[in-house]
């Protein structure tokens, strides 16, 4: 069965969205930024060297996590990463089950990664302030909204699923 037009165009859609807003968002902040500003660019790299090695493989794993969970908002959810296009149900699959920001664990371990390839204290401060910024967005817009939004289902989620803390084994809804 071919699928109707319509949906390959919202499909389409979605993806350009998601593609656009992953470059606007995480791709500046941990992409754009740490290459322009804190010596990323100039890294010549050694994987004999531990850092190195360690710094590759946490930028590594935080871009297989932010791109599984925007590959899971736009698949389960039907938005973006973006506040202006969400979701429109809560995503509780995939790393959700684990965190409830991984995409922002994701570009926490980027940049973490890109702190141990430069030894930037610049970039470690960025880090710094960068969460602190997002930590006040999550607590003070992002959770309000989908306590709004989806009401008890997103109650018993956050009751379950630490917001920065990984935990051991997948949280299953009840």
């Amino acid at each position: 069965m071919t699928p109707h037009p319509v949906s390959l165009i919202s499909s389409a859609g979605l993806a350009a969205r998601s593609l656009l807003w992953t470059v606007l968002l995480p791709g500046l902040v941990a992409g754009y930024l740490p290459w322009r500003y804190f010596g990323l660019r100039s890294v010549a790299l050694d994987l004999h060297r531990p850092s190195h090695f360690l710094g590759l493989l946490g930028i590594a794993v935080g871009t297989a996590l932010l791109t599984t969970c925007i590959l899971e908002f736009a698949r389960t959810g039907r938005g973006t990463l973006s506040p202006v296009d969400p979701p429109r149900t809560l995503v509780v699959r995939g790393p959700y089950r684990y965190v409830r920001n991984p995409m922002y664990v994701g570009v926490t371990l980027i940049v973490l990664g890109e702190v141990l390839l430069t030894w930037s204290r610049g970039l470690f401060a960025y880090w710094a302030l960068w969460f602190g910024v997002v930590n006040l967005f999550v607590r003070g817009y992002e959770e309000p909204a989908l306590r709004r939004q989806f009401g008890p289902s997103y109650e018993r989620y956050a009751a379950a699923v630490d917001r920065w803390l990984p935990r051991l084994r997948p949280w299953r809804r009840t």
